[in-house]
């Protein structure tokens, strides 16, 4: 058996680890696309280096487009086998793909009607909205903690990581003659005292480890000096400079965590009722309402809230926007507010409009609250001295506050990554390969493994293949 790390290897978009059994069965864990890399991104994303007709499964560990967003092309391409996956994992993709296509579809109208003007050549989506519907029919959703057999030889177990809704570890046994090998994937891992969701569980024992490395060179502030910086944020922006304060948050987790700390501030009264909150993304209004359907996923802190307050995730002046006409209209509102929008990293959707038109303004700040590849626009508006910024191929002087919070990553760091990591003896593990993060993230987090008495550590490069 081997195993061969096509993306997310050594970079942290565009996870896609491919394992082929001696018996030639082809499984993918999980089939993210590239984002952040610029006009690279296209070209990345549209070349699999392998022939989707030939893989038999996918097993999916969550709901993001960085480990779920080319499902689609996959189907397009010809892929009719199984995509494996948690139950709140589906229901979030039957949102997510569907808007990841009509994102590439308006994106690809707009910059086609720029290059009839020019003379240059049309694009075309890597999948259109038909692709991201049809290939829900391949999703089977298993519950934690149950054994689904692939086969006679091939079983799949997912347990909680606590990164967002439905996110699991993959802990797949393959059986190859009279030896059963263990591998776990964990995706993405949660951070041990989650806002909203219950914490990450141990998974089971392996013999190889392939997990995340994202935050493997950083330390995350604590959850009340978070929601004391937002506060402080907003006091700053929509009291003291009566501006907007633009929040660029990826749909689904982030904002849901976003909107649950406000709505504990106004139920606090540390929040104005006058100071309008908008949820600025159709996705994120349908995702909050499939959060809604999953009591249970909560931790204990959300089900004692829901005893009093009957919806975490809303309260009197936060307003949900999906009509784009009223998204519109958020450029003429002239009173201070919260808009809060997708995409996280500022690469696409109504949030890189809503920037655009606000970000020359001294009275507005620009609050980042995640992880941006260094090549994003996320990325760049943070770097410091920053006088102007292309947007849309137009320059803007940035004029408005540029704001980091680090603690509402949904990414543990790497202290808190190695505490869910050591739920399993070390010297159990053959292998350790780390993935999901860019080469210093992971260069730092293997030296704090080594030191901590991990062993066999690998930190594969694009197309690197491993015995198992």
């Amino acid at each position: 058996m081997k195993i061969t790390f096509i993306g997310a290897a050594q970079e942290v978009t565009g996870s896609k680890h491919l394992i082929t059994t001696n018996k030639g069965k082809r499984i993918l864990l999980d089939c993210g696309m590239f984002q952040g890399k610029g006009l690279e991104t296209d070209q990345l994303n549209r070349d699999l280096r392998f022939d989707p007709r030939e893989l038999d499964y996918v097993l999916l560990s969550h709901a993001h487009i960085d480990h779920s967003g080319l499902i689609p092309y996959l189907y397009k391409k010809g892929f009719r086998g199984s995509v494996i996956c948690t139950h709140a994992t589906r229901d979030l993709c039957s949102i997510m793909l569907a808007d990841s296509a009509y994102i590439q579809e308006l994106d690809a109208k707009w910059y086609n009607k720029k290059a009839a003007r020019k003379g240059l050549p049309f694009i075309q989506p890597i999948y259109n909205v038909v692709h991201a519907e049809q290939c829900m029919e391949l999703f089977i959703s298993v519950p934690y903690g149950r054994r689904f057999y692939i086969n006679d030889e091939i079983s799949v177990k997912f347990t909680n990581t606590g990164h967002m809704l439905g996110s699991a570890a993959i802990n797949l046994q393959v059986k190859e003659g009279d030896e059963i090998k263990r591998i776990t994937y964990t995706g993405d891992i949660g951070r041990p005292h989650n806002r909203i969701l219950k914490a990450p569980e141990p998974f089971l024992p392996c013999d190889y480890l392939i997990t995340e490395s994202t935050y493997g060179n950083r330390t995350h502030e604590a959850t009340e000096a978070t929601e004391q910086e937002l506060l402080h944020v907003v006091r700053d922006t929509c009291i003291q400079r009566r501006g907007k304060l633009i929040i660029p948050s990826f749909s689904i987790g982030r904002t849901q965590e976003i909107v649950y700390i406000l709505n504990k501030l106004y139920n606090q009264g540390d929040l104005p009722e006058s100071i309008d909150v908008f949820v600025d993304s159709p996705l994120s209004v349908n995702a909050t309402e499939i959060f809604r359907l999953y009591a249970d996923s909560m931790n204990e802190d959300v089900k004692k809230t829901m005893i009093t307050d009957k919806d975490p995730f809303g309260f009197n002046s936060l307003h949900y926007i999906k009509d784009q006409a009223e998204s519109k209209a958020l450029n003429s509102h002239n009173k201070p507010c919260i808009i809060i929008s997708a995409s996280g990293m500022l690469e696409a959707g109504r949030v890189k409009h809503h920037v655009s038109n606000n970000i020359s303004d001294p009275r507005n700040t620009i609050l980042i609250v995640g992880y941006c590849t260094p090549t994003s626009l996320g990325a760049r508006l943070q770097r410091k001295g920053l006088k102007e910024v292309s947007i849309f191929g137009i320059p803007h002087r940035v004029k408005a506050k540029i704001v980091k919070i680090d603690g509402l990553s949904g990414h543990g760091d790497y202290q808190e990554m190695m505490q869910y990591i050591s739920c399993q003896p070390k010297e159990n593990i053959k292998r350790t390969f780390l993935v999901h993060g860019d080469y210093e993230a992971e260069s730092h987090y293997k030296i704090q493994l080594h030191e901590a008495g991990w062993r066999n550590i690998s930190t594969p490069a694009p197309g690197d293949e491993f015995e198992l």
